[in-house]
């Protein structure tokens, strides 16, 4: 009772003070009230809602899924869980031996239809989007993963990438993402529009995108580029019936992060799509985000501790992202300098 009176005992002395003091506790209560939203908003979507029925997709429907960067890590489990959902899939990747032997493995496992297409995405040719769309426009597609990217080999000063890097970052992360796209929406809109179904696109982002993240410059800013890009879509193709999502991860063991070891923020693959497909529609960590998903548990909090804190763009943010990458850094050309010696 105390602070009610003092309150009163403040806001009486004078008008204005009482306005002010009145639009302060206005603004206190509504970002209390957000919080509190938001933060059961989270803990519903990552522990209480069941998993995303995915019948509503076309699954077990005879209709297909077309994966991008799908020979390895998080595409070859994207590939496997639709797989096991009940979709045909189109795997789209560079390596033909590995896409040979995962369409073995899945058409035994599964019993479903797989097409498989060998295609460098980081040479920026018209044959390569020809033979997308030749193999896909014909076929009934209501799933496209986005899944495939690329990163720097080490983080690096902006002034010393190497521009071959720097090309083939902006090629594969933001060009053929957008051209495969381009190529696969329409055939999706066509698809569900004859059918009482959705159609769903995925596009893989990063916690490199959500951060402003130094000495991975050129990666962390294709990355935002896609969060604006995948929003904007996803407004766009709304009365299309189609769901666009960006997906939001911080570090998975793969070869592209390096990492080997798992840990309670660091998931396999499998682990990490899990999450993803679960969760597909939800917001999970991402509460402050339209069509942007963070499903993995603790990348989820980890973005949402950031957000309702200091703010992606804080100062300290990336100083410790500069701070964090620089040692990366160090221990790398430390390593390539021992390797250099033992030859």
């Amino acid at each position: 009772m105390s602070f009610i009176t003092d309150f009163d005992a403040i806001s009486a002395e004078s008008k204005y003070v009482n306005i002010l003091l009145w639009i302060i506790f206005g603004f206190g209560v509504l970002k209390l009230t957000t919080l509190t939203l938001r933060s059961l908003a989270l803990l519903a979507d990552l522990f209480i809602l069941p998993a995303v029925n995915y019948s509503k997709y076309g699954a077990k429907r005879d209709n297909y899924c077309v994966v991008t960067g799908a020979s390895d890590g998080i595409g070859k489990e994207y590939a496997i869980q639709m797989a096991e959902r009940g979709f045909n899939l189109i795997l789209i990747s560079r390596t033909l031996s590995k896409l040979e032997t995962m369409k073995e493995e899945l058409v035994k496992k599964y019993s479903i239809e797989v097409v498989i297409l060998a295609a460098d995405i980081s040479k920026d040719s018209d044959d390569n989007y020809k033979q997308i769309r030749e193999v896909c426009e014909n076929l009934p597609i209501t799933v496209l993963i986005n899944n495939v990217g690329q990163s720097h080999s080490i983080p690096v000063p902006f002034l010393e990438t190497e521009e071959n890097e720097l090309r083939n970052i902006i090629t594969i992360n933001n060009t053929a993402t957008l051209l495969i796209t381009q190529i696969i929406a329409p055939l999706i809109v066509k698809t569900v529009r004859n059918s009482k179904q959705r159609g769903l696109i995925l596009t893989m982002g990063s916690f490199g995108g959500l951060i402003p993240t130094p000495l991975l410059a050129t990666y962390s800013g294709s990355k935002a580029f896609l969060q604006q890009w995948s929003t904007s879509l996803a407004g766009e193709l709304k009365g299309d019936n189609v769901d666009v999502e960006l997906v939001l991860s911080y570090l998975v063991t793969s070869s592209m992060s390096k990492i080997r070891k798992t840990s309670m923020l660091i998931p396999n693959p499998k682990r990490f799509v899990e999450s993803t497909l679960k969760n597909v529609g939800r917001r999970c960590g991402a509460q402050e985000r339209f069509a942007t998903m963070t499903p993995y548990w603790s990348h989820a909090l980890y973005h949402f501790i950031i957000e309702e804190t200091v703010g992606v763009y804080s100062t300290i943010v990336n100083c410790i992202n500069y701070s964090f990458h620089k040692s990366i850094r160090v221990r790398a050309l430390k390593k390539a300098e021992r390797l250099a010696k033992q030859q």
